[in-house]
């Protein structure tokens, strides 16, 4: 008996030895992918070697075995396997092959996040925090003040919340000018820009926009998605002009704005003209809404494109999901007209039919912008008051999936082109 006790426990030893990797799959076998991210973020901050296995699976994680990570797993309700070192050594033989569009990307370090949000309650969410809180990745929150502090070098990564950088409060005043929180939100924009000493909020905004700017020349990663998005262009474009109208900053638009862009200056858009009737909820016509979209709910979908992965790994990487056709969702920015992106911007997912992209990627200096149009992936017209999205109720997002390939997007160790 002694001796049948030491075999078991000789060939159990033996098996956990040889058993050296979990492997996280991220096709439909994943029981909660958005969790999955999280794990993989965990593994970093705990020097745990990942690698991100592009295009296998659905974009699977390799981990080395440590029982706490299995732990993790459990308690967090993310599927795994547990493998030996001959089958990660035959994934990976697979992954190598120059036939197949696979790599592997090792992640090197948990990224520092921070998320620009403002700090007084807003009768809206946000689609990037909600899913970082679900899948427990942390991050911090900055705003104007810590912004023109010089706080952003100290991240990775930055989201813009869906702010307004052209200081026009949203453009909510035809329709919210007399609710409560818009007038506080009126009342702490002012106040935020006399005490870092601008005259304007316009004026702040477009000094924040060019921090955001310096941070991404930098080498930083930015991220965003909604109004954010072509608001932080149209800011960056129309320095120096006069865009806001009286009831914003108290005096009158100039009439020529329209001539005096200057579109090199932004990241992405060009060729576009900037909305002058204040009570339009539009800022440009960057933006594709009803009636020029006449796209029913039903048929509303955006393809992802499928790149290289050993050679153009970065899209590669954003892209990854277990669907490539993902439900359209709206938002104040849903779409971007194809005929205003710069020729130079990357294309990552597009609605053909509808001649719009909604996923959209670039490099500015040495890092990098992406920009993703609508507000939630799991809620298709997000109405301002409505309640937050439940992500328990939708952890297989393949929607809320590209924000977090964008959140672990900087940890990947960097390769260079190939040519």
């Amino acid at each position: 008996m002694k001796k049948l006790i030491l075999l078991l426990f000789f060939f159990t030893a033996l098996l956990k030895a040889q058993a050296a990797f979990i492997l996280i799959p991220m096709d439909e076998t994943q029981k909660n992918h958005l969790k999955a991210y999280g794990i993989a973020y965990y593994a970093l901050q705990n020097t745990v070697d990942v690698q991100w296995l592009l295009n296998y699976k659905g974009g699977s994680f390799l981990l080395s075995d440590i029982t706490k990570l299995e732990q993790e797993c459990t308690i967090r309700g993310v599927s795994f396997q547990v493998i030996a070192d001959v089958q990660a050594a035959a994934i990976l033989r697979e992954i190598a092959d120059p036939e197949v569009n696979m790599e592997v990307m090792k992640l090197e370090k948990a990224p520092k996040i921070a998320v620009y949000s403002p700090k007084n309650k807003m009768p809206w969410d946000d689609a990037v925090t909600m899913v970082l809180k679900y899948a427990e990745i942390p991050y911090d929150v900055v705003y104007d003040e810590e912004v023109i502090g010089m706080k952003l070098p100290l991240y990775d990564w930055l989201h813009l919340h869906h702010e307004d950088f052209t200081g026009q409060y949203g453009r909510f005043y035809a329709a919210y000018r007399n609710a409560p929180w818009y007038q506080e939100d009126v009342r702490l924009q002012e106040a935020s820009a006399k005490k870092l000493g601008f005259n304007k909020v316009s004026m702040m905004k477009l000094a924040v926009a060019e921090k955001i700017r310096d941070f991404v020349v930098g080498g930083g990663y930015l991220f965003a998605m909604c109004s954010a998005t072509d608001s932080y262009d149209i800011a960056l474009d129309a320095a120096g002009i006069d865009i806001c109208e009286s009831m914003f900053d108290g005096d009158p638009a100039d009439p020529a704005m329209n001539t005096k862009i200057d579109y090199s200056k932004g990241f992405a858009f060009r060729n576009f003209k900037l909305s002058t009737n204040p009570y339009e909820y539009e800022f440009s016509e960057i933006d594709n809404q009803p009636p020029a979209r006449d796209l029913p709910r039903t048929e509303d979908f955006f393809t992802l494109f499928d790149f290289s992965a050993k050679w153009d790994p970065v899209p590669t990487m954003l892209c990854q999901d277990h669907e490539q056709v993902i439900k359209g969702f709206m938002g104040q920015t849903t779409a971007f007209k194809k005929k205003y992106i710069k020729p130079e911007v990357l294309v990552m997912g597009e609605t053909k039919a509808q001649d719009e992209a909604r996923y959209i990627h670039g490099e500015f200096g040495k890092g990098t912008w992406t920009f993703y149009g609508g507000h939630d992936p799991e809620d298709y017209q997000h109405q301002v008051g409505d309640p937050p999205t439940d992500l328990s109720l939708h952890p297989n997002s393949p929607g809320y999936r590209l924000i977090l390939n964008n959140v672990l997007f900087p940890a990947a160790k960097k390769k260079k082109q190939k040519t």
